[in-house]
């Protein structure tokens, strides 16, 4: 898309809006020459990690803030970055710079909300603030139901694979947490500064919505990624556990030959075997071996162990006391019913 002018968002628009985005280098030149915008100022708005401010410059008011990208890294299909949103603020235009196409601006261009106050220039700025927390809570919402989905296929699978989206997705909510909580100083300041003017109650109104809209999405960021977070702990604990278990049961195998390959090693050396004369002496061994394998992992195994528990347990329920602690409670309890008599 290249800069395009518009006039047509609401019969009452006194401004005229410039809207650039994904602009290359013969737009950038465009800017510079003919609305004379700094080349330092273009360059912040390029730069994916510029935080949101406003500024004043000679001849115009400088406010950039960060919006949701659209674009999906093929790598990385669960990531969504932020880009920023350069707003020039002119006495008779205002000009938007925005390094790629995004749906926060697309809304407002197409005229898809109808209830936004863009009838002035500052209107349409808390408009592209209100309309990007609102879009905030709409991706925050769909990242919550991808990591739901990622869950349940991680109940199921033991690779890696479901591990590194949840990461995806708690990187996306590193990038919503940071670019909001600028986003939200941001509209704070809009409330105080000098440069930026509200021009009637119901700009003053949707600027409120905006700052409630943009806290909400805050708290949704940091409760999903409080949640994640805890989620992935406990997964990456789930697979060390089992993974413990494994290595148990390999031990307790290994274990168990050792018994077999005792005998047969003692036998092995030049040792006269009981019944060697008799052709089914192979036999009688083998028999041994598996015999004396499979009471060797039984002495070792946990079910041995939980048997010897369970049975304390249970005389532990059948005599829980020694004699002379049973002669002192029942001195006590006749001493109680004498007190209350």
């Amino acid at each position: 898309m290249m800069i395009v002018k518009r006039n047509d968002l609401t019969g009452n628009q006194n401004y005229t809006w410039i809207d650039a985005r994904d602009i290359n280098q013969d737009d950038i030149a465009i800017l510079t020459d003919e609305y004379m915008i700094e080349s330092e100022i273009i360059a912040d708005i390029m730069d994916s990690d510029e935080q949101a401010r406003i500024e004043k410059e000679d001849n115009y008011t400088v406010i950039i803030c960060r919006l949701p990208s659209d674009d999906d890294d093929e790598e990385d299909p669960l990531v969504r970055t932020c880009i920023p949103l350069g707003i020039i603020l002119y006495p008779d235009k205002i000009i938007t710079i925005c390094k790629e196409d995004n749906v926060v601006v697309d809304e407002l261009a197409k005229r898809r909300v109808r209830s936004c106050p863009v009838d002035t220039k500052e209107g349409l700025v808390i408009s592209i603030l209100g309309r990007a927390a609102l879009v905030y809570i709409r991706m925050l919402k769909y990242m919550n139901r991808q990591k739901d989905i990622v869950e349940e296929q991680l109940h199921k699978s033991i690779m890696n694979y479901e591990l590194i989206q949840l990461l995806q997705i708690q990187k996306t909510l590193v990038y919503y947490t940071t670019s909001l909580n600028d986003n939200e100083m941001l509209l704070e300041k809009l409330q105080k500064t000098p440069y930026f003017k509200i021009n009637s109650e119901d700009e003053q109104e949707f600027l409120e919505d905006a700052i409630t809209d943009n806290r909400q999405a805050i708290q949704m960021a940091n409760t999903y990624s409080d949640i994640l977070t805890g989620t992935m702990d406990a997964f990456a604990s789930v697979i060390g556990n089992n993974m413990n278990v494994i290595m148990k049961r390999l031990t307790m195998i290994s274990l168990s030959l050792m018994f077999p390959t005792f005998i047969t090693g003692f036998f092995g050396m030049n040792v006269i075997i009981p019944g060697s004369d008799s052709p089914y002496a192979w036999v009688f061994l083998t028999a041994m071996c598996i015999l004396v394998a499979l009471v060797g992992s039984y002495l070792i195994s946990d079910r041995r162990n939980k048997a010897i528990l369970k049975a304390n347990s249970r005389s532990d329920r059948k005599d829980p006391k020694t004699p002379d602690e049973r002669k002192y409670l029942a001195r006590k309890r006749k001493k109680m019913e004498l007190d209350d008599n």
